[in-house]
């Protein structure tokens, strides 16, 4: 009998991550879900924090019933429970549906923009492109946040939602690269690739799609790390090579005077990159780039 690779499949360690898989696996996610669900609303947006329910993969291939799970939230509700974030969770099934509707009745949207006159966009190519592109994807972009979240896509095949908004926001807004590269990379490698909810949320952060956020709303990656990984708990995951930095240095090793650095044997360029980009002028830049589709429009 051939081997997984003989037949043109790819050694992964999916195996190490202990997915829990099947039926059974959504079912004891979802049973660990129901107790946390009241603090849904707050919990969602700190990756280090164990918020979500973590069923997107079960949704993503039909191993948990979407009746089901709204039929038992929306009970869940009725009888006083839930607190704040039972209704937040609910919103979120409804928005997998709503971008299911969208790719349904907009076809258009598999390739280009919600918003045609976005496709006017001129994006950044060339070599320099590329390879900011390929630093985005390796996650050598020197901000922190950015650099672990890819990482933990790349090592798991899951990216936490609040840190999708943040690399694809960074892809498109700071980096000025055309969102369908990224939506593209991570219909690769996420364990829970929807096509309609990938490509919705792609079209969120770029401001292109059905109901998206304001072209001129840019993140900023440095205050989104100070915000929702204040002490620097999820970088230390996944960047190790700056846990010796504080809790108020690791967001953005670059303004860490050389002398501290030196301290803690690490050097910008050695153990860590130097940022890609200043976000305040790529934000210029941005504005200046989104001009054309208030013109078009």
């Amino acid at each position: 009998m051939p081997s997984l690779e003989e037949l043109g499949f790819e050694p992964s360690n999916l195996a190490e991550l202990a997915i829990p898989t099947g039926m059974s696996g959504a079912s004891k996610l979802f049973e660990d879900f129901l107790p946390r669900a009241a603090r849904y609303d707050v919990a969602r947006d700190f990756p280090a924090l164990k918020g979500p329910s973590y069923l997107s993969m079960h949704l993503r291939f039909g191993t948990v019933s979407l009746r089901y799970l709204v039929r038992t939230i929306v009970d869940l509700m009725d009888r006083g429970g839930g607190g704040d974030g039972a209704p937040v969770w609910l919103a979120e099934l409804i928005w997998r549906d709503f971008y299911a509707m969208i790719l349904y009745q907009n076809p258009h949207v598999e390739g280009g923009a919600f918003k045609p006159a976005y496709d006017a966009i001129a994006w950044e190519t060339g070599p320099e492109a590329d390879a900011a592109f390929a630093a985005w994807c390796e996650g050598r972009t020197g901000y922190p946040l950015v650099d672990a979240a890819m990482a933990q896509l790349n090592q798991t095949g899951y990216m936490h939602n609040r840190l999708r908004m943040v690399t694809a926001c960074f892809l498109i807004k700071d980096l000025g690269i055309d969102w369908r590269r990224g939506e593209a990379y991570f219909a690769l490698h996420l364990n829970d690739f929807d096509l309609a909810s990938n490509n919705g949320g792609w079209q969120w952060a770029s401001s292109s799609g059905c109901d998206a956020q304001p072209y001129f709303r840019i993140f900023n990656p440095i205050t989104q790390s100070e915000k929702f990984d204040a002490n620097g708990r999820f970088i230390r995951r996944y960047l190790p090579q700056l846990k010796a930095l504080g809790d108020k240095e690791i967001h953005a090793p670059w303004l860490v005077p050389r002398m501290l650095l030196e301290q803690k044997n690490i050097v910008l360029g050695r153990d860590y990159p130097e940022p890609l980009v200043q976000h305040d002028e790529a934000r210029k830049e941005t504005l200046e780039r989104y001009a054309v589709v208030k013109v078009v429009g």
